[in-house]
């Protein structure tokens, strides 16, 4: 993936990181024991969909304000403004938010306990080497309006 100067400088696509640990949890279910969450299936379908319904509705509203607002979505090209409404009133980052539930779901949807314990590494690489960057970004590119939106605005939820 190409970096633009002006970007928060992330180097690879956020939804990767998600699906490629998705993967590999799934996959480990082939070759350990704890292959099940113990809850009957119409339980886990009912529930993994929900959360993947909510996940996509809010990565799909995310996007298409920022389209609307004529900025960029990957974090490897240039913001040009801080978007403040739609589901961005709610969280600095619907989303990565609406990738954790998207992935929650489909993890639970298919029955997958070690797909769904490994989605808090996930969180953490995402805070630590998307976030954090975007952050710095941002405050550096925007100043005190972003400074002023971070402190409104909670960064998950």
């Amino acid at each position: 993936m190409a970096v633009e100067p002006d970007s928060a400088g992330v180097r690879f696509p956020p939804p990767f990181l998600y699906l490629g640990a998705l993967l590999l949890g799934m996959a480990a279910e082939r070759f350990v024991t704890l292959r099940s969450f113990g809850i009957d299936w119409w339980l886990l379908v009912a529930t993994g969909a929900l959360l993947f319904v909510a996940g996509a509705a809010m990565m799909l509203a995310a996007a298409g304000l920022f389209r609307r607002l004529g900025t960029n979505v990957p974090p490897s090209q240039p913001t040009t403004l801080i978007a403040t409404t739609g589901p961005y009133r709610w969280t600095r980052n619907p989303m990565y938010l609406g990738m954790a539930l998207v992935y929650a779901g489909l993890a639970i949807g298919f029955d997958g306990p070690i797909a769904f314990a490994l989605l808090p590494l996930v969180l953490i690489a995402i805070q630590t080497q998307v976030i954090a960057r975007e952050e710095r970004y941002l405050e550096a590119k925007f100043g005190d309006d972003y400074r002023r939106y971070k402190a409104e605005v909670r960064r998950w939820l």
